[in-house]
């Protein structure tokens, strides 16, 4: 099993049913069907993927292969959006080593595009002050640097991140001890605020 790295988990939708000959860039394009032109997305519980390091992006899709983090499914945003909702785990299992690291690559040398979202300005002054204590050290430059290989928080989509936030906490996603020992403590004001400082980075 692959190792889990940050807090953010690089997530690509595709078409499912995807043989493992079919054409990379073919592939790529059907991605954007969830994830939006280029790896941004437009919608708050799906992360944008562009931009993120090419070793989050190969190591999540190798998690999602292997069906060790939770799998919601979720509907077609664009394209033909009258298909069935799929989820990572489908997805992930139709791609070979090749092609995810093909994809991973693909998306980190396209622009993060911070999303434009509401957030709460108090919260995210108190969400700066926890992650300078305790986030930085992995998490640099206000959690914005993609060669930390540790995932892209800021400017990352809210409600994906509370999402992520809740799996972490109940387990359904495996974090490394040195993620564990920072999460523990943190109580739920502690992650919404968190929450709001990432957001508030446009």
């Amino acid at each position: 099993m692959h190792r889990m790295t940050g807090l953010i988990v690089f997530i690509v939708i595709c078409l499912p049913g995807i043989s493992l000959s079919s054409d990379l860039d073919a592939t790529i394009e059907a991605c954007a069907d969830c994830h939006g032109k280029n790896g941004v997305s437009q919608w708050d519980d799906i992360p944008t993927i562009a931009g993120v390091d090419s070793f989050v992006g190969s190591e999540a899709l190798f998690i999602y292969r292997d069906r060790a983090r939770p799998c919601a499914k979720s509907e077609y945003r664009q394209g033909d959006t009258s298909r069935p909702a799929t989820d990572m785990c489908e997805i992930a299992s139709n791609l070979s080593d090749e092609m995810i690291e093909d994809i991973a690559a693909h998306f980190s040398e396209l622009p993060f595009v911070a999303a434009k979202q509401d957030f709460d300005a108090t919260k995210a002054t108190a969400g700066k002050a926890i992650h300078d204590e305790s986030c930085e050290r992995c998490h640099s430059d206000g959690g914005s640097n993609a060669d930390d290989e540790a995932g892209i928080l800021a400017g990352q989509w809210g409600g994906y991140l509370r999402t992520a936030f809740q799996e972490y906490a109940s387990g359904e996603r495996e974090q490394l001890s040195k993620m564990k020992d920072v999460m523990d403590p943190l109580s739920a004001d502690d992650v919404e605020a968190l929450i709001h400082f990432y957001a508030s980075q446009q």
